[in-house]
């Protein structure tokens, strides 16, 4: 599934965040979405995934015109968005997320492939989501994408504020995801290590799009730095 941002402008009230924004995720590559902080990146997706709707530009999957498509409606073509936030429910035990995170009659498949991808969230099966560490709560947000099998992921800051370990396990989870043929679209504070994973970047400067490219053709440190500053890691 492709999906493209064609000539995007959005923002919040009075606000503008996006600029004539044009982007795209092909089927089966992983994007990377860099840029500082405030320059439009979650804006970004949430375009993409029907959460806002552009003041201007559309939204394409497969060559179709879904800009105003609400967001259940891109669950169904097969997007999956997983927030900064996570979007876990936070009063259910792990085992009861799990479950809604997967289609009717497809509980113990799904259960068992995002069980499979993070062995620890096993032994939190019975223990009420909330309570665990931000680590396990964003390893838990990770496995809805098992329950749906979506063909495109979104995904916003998934490592902020987790330990090392836990952000190398992440991103052998995206790894994996990648490689089973999913698209990927990461905003992502660890520069380097999404551009290990990458196929294309698009780096995002007050809501424009200032570089567009394949890692190796924009991945210089000295480049990079420009635009992203202290963020570069």
């Amino acid at each position: 599934m492709r999906v493209d941002l064609e000539h995007v402008t959005a923002g919040y009230g009075d606000t503008t965040v996006l600029r004539d924004v044009t982007l795209s995720i092909p089927p089966g590559r992983v994007v990377a979405l860099l840029g500082p902080n405030g320059a439009g990146k979650t804006t970004t997706l949430s375009v993409a995934s029907g959460l806002l709707r552009p003041r201007s530009g559309s939204v394409r999957i497969d060559a179709k015109d879904r800009t105003n498509a609400p967001p259940h409606r891109l669950v169904a073509d097969g997007l999956c968005h997983v927030t900064e936030s996570g979007a876990i429910f936070r009063g259910l035990t792990v085992s009861d997320n799990l479950r809604m995170f997967a289609p009717p009659g497809g509980e113990k498949d799904a259960t068992e492939r995002a069980l499979s991808a993070f062995p620890r969230l096993r032994q939190r099966l019975r223990q009420v989501a909330g309570t665990m560490s931000g680590g396990e709560q964003r390893m838990l947000a990770l496995a809805r994408v098992y329950g749906r099998s979506p063909k495109v992921v979104l995904l916003d800051e998934i490592s902020l504020g987790l330990a090392p370990i836990v952000v190398d396990e992440i991103f052998e989870f995206l790894s994996r995801l990648a490689a089973d043929g999913a698209s990927l679209l990461v905003v992502e504070q660890y520069v380097s290590k999404v551009l290990a994973i990458a196929d294309l970047v698009y780096v995002m400067v007050r809501g424009r799009i200032v570089l567009a490219g394949e890692p190796r053709e924009i991945g210089g440190t000295e480049l990079l730095e420009r635009y992203l500053g202290a963020e570069v890691a």
